[in-house]
């Protein structure tokens, strides 16, 4: 039997394996311990389920969803918790989606715009970042590739001979700026023809797509310009175009992942997060991954070498340009036991406001 969530656009398996009572246990016992943090026990369960069933006819069945390998005993005399698979399970088979509120959808947005309003794009990304990392227990974060700016404006500035600044306004009012080598015995005034050929071409596209436009229309690059000036534009494009397609990562919130700590081994988790943090490729890495599919993707501790050792979780959903072209992340890392009911709608909402941001540039 397959399922296929509506938001997070997973495949779950295996939901058919379970009996209509295993099932409600474990989703309640899950659900007991994303909300406290703890372990939870027989006699706990027994109060809280909808059928009524005694402390060891829960035990049994908890003994089989240990020998499933869905939950597991801290300690000998301790209750159970989910591990990594029974998470994994769960999300996929059994997690109910909530919704976002009407009130927190106008706070989503209004806060955007504002942080958008009369400032860099990146601005913006900071706020959903801080936003997101304000609606969970988590940090929010999110990944961009600064080529994906669209352009207002380039300009050559010679510093030597034969080097020259570019410098990039990007329509959000964003400036970058790159070193060029020249052609040699380049004159001045080709600088300039080659600064207005690109912003004849530019209205609005991104260093890329401007890039990929005229290579297919090299002939009528020369037509129009002199042998330099043309090798200048050519030089000029590719150079900017492999500098400035790094990413960028972006992390608010770090703080609250020091809340709400059960034990010394929470601790150490958090500290082998902030490690991870640290390390920014890795992160990017596993950000770009959610890039390769439609919906919110969810990561669980040991799935991906980044939090094997800190048990963390990632969601997180990809954002388009006006293209709907996915140029970006934006997402939630914290515990295994983050509220993903509740944060998976967010993470889809605010990827959709960015998306909606990003088509008004």
């Amino acid at each position: 039997m397959k399922s296929v969530h509506p938001i997070l656009g997973q495949t779950a398996t295996g939901a058919s394996d379970l009996s209509d009572r295993s099932r409600e246990i474990f989703k309640r016992l899950v659900e007991t311990y994303i909300s406290t943090g703890e372990p939870v026990g027989s006699r706990n369960l027994s109060r809280i389920l909808p059928m009524s069933l005694s402390p060891a006819s829960i035990r049994n069945v908890m003994s089989d969803l240990e020998l499933a390998g869905l939950i597991y005993s801290p300690h000998t005399s301790a209750g159970r918790l989910p591990t990594e698979t029974g998470l994994r399970f769960f999300v996929d088979s059994m997690l109910e989606i909530g919704d976002v509120s009407a009130d927190e959808r106008k706070h989503i947005e209004a806060q955007m715009r504002a942080a958008a309003s009369g400032h860099t794009f990146e601005t913006a990304l900071s706020e959903a970042s801080s936003l997101l990392s304000g609606l969970s227990r988590g940090a929010g974060v999110v990944v961009t590739t600064k080529a994906n700016a669209p352009l207002k404006h380039v300009e050559f500035v010679r510093l030597e001979p034969e080097r020259a600044l570019v410098i990039l306004v990007n329509e959000d009012g964003s400036v970058e700026n790159r070193i060029l080598g020249l052609p040699k015995g380049l004159p001045s005034s080709a600088l300039i023809e080659a600064a207005n050929y690109l912003n004849a071409h530019i209205r609005g596209r991104t260093l890329a797509e401007l890039r990929t436009e005229l290579e297919s229309s090299q002939s009528e690059i020369e037509k129009e310009l002199d042998e330099l000036t043309a090798k200048l534009v050519r030089m000029g494009l590719a150079e900017t175009v492999g500098t400035t397609g790094e990413r960028q990562l972006i992390v608010r919130g770090q703080a609250n992942l020091l809340e709400d700590l059960h034990a010394a081994e929470d601790l150490e988790r958090v500290r082998l997060l902030f490690s991870d943090l640290e390390s920014k490729t890795d992160v990017i890495d596993l950000l770009s991954r959610a890039e390769k599919g439609e919906g919110v993707r969810i990561f669980i501790g040991s799935e991906n070498k980044l939090f094997s050792l800190s048990g963390s979780s990632l969601i997180a959903a990809p954002f388009r340009d006006t293209a709907q072209k996915i140029v970006g992340v934006v997402g939630i890392i914290g515990p295994t036991r983050l509220n993903y009911s509740r944060i998976v709608p967010m993470v889809d909402y605010t990827a959709q406001v960015v998306s909606r941001l990003l088509s008004k540039e």
